[in-house]
């Protein structure tokens, strides 16, 4: 079942927080739960993103995101995934998550996300996330919803990293194959 209370409460104290910089770093405080877990006792890949929701959705609370989302009928989609599991997460481990936007380009706003096992220092999964916000004629280009968000935001330039992601996603056949 998805954290809809974690998430509530997340929200909640995101929406008490002074406003961040569009560009900065949203770091939040996690305890990996009992029903987070796995047979194996260790984090479940599938809850992993799940956490990763609980960053980024205050990031954009934060940000002043959602108020412009929320003017235009605009909402939040994640298009596309690329995550890296180092280190296991166990019940109860105690983690800090850190979400922070890294870029956008004509269609997609890239944002990074980690979660560091706060007893070792050590990172235990790192994701790129392709997002988009959607209205209803589809995807809204992020020329436009920077405009509307801060006019004065400079587009970083994307690493090269996620330009080799965004370029290997370009080479995927979609749909793919069935047989």
């Amino acid at each position: 079942m998805y954290p809809y209370l974690r998430l509530f409460l997340h929200a909640a104290r995101a929406r008490r927080a002074p406003r961040m910089e569009p560009l900065a770093t949203f770091h939040s405080s996690l305890i990996c739960w009992p029903w987070d877990i796995d047979p194996w006792k260790e984090l479940n890949n599938g809850r992993t993103l799940t956490l990763y929701d609980l960053g980024r959705i205050p990031l954009a609370l934060r940000s002043g995101l959602v108020s412009v989302l929320e003017r235009r009928g605009w909402g939040l989609t994640v298009a596309g995934t690329a995550i890296r599991y180092r280190r296991r997460v166990r019940m109860f481990d105690r983690l800090d998550l850190y979400s922070r936007v890294i870029g956008w380009d004509h269609r997609f706003v890239y944002i990074e996300q980690s979660l560091w096992k706060r007893t070792s220092g050590e990172c235990a999964s790192q994701a790129i996330l392709r997002t988009a916000a959607v209205g209803r004629d589809g995807i809204v280009p992020p020329a436009e919803i920077m405009k509307e968000f801060d006019p004065k935001l400079v587009q970083p330039e994307l690493p090269d990293w996620v330009r080799a992601w965004i370029a290997a996603e370009d080479q995927r056949p979609w749909p793919p194959r069935r047989d």
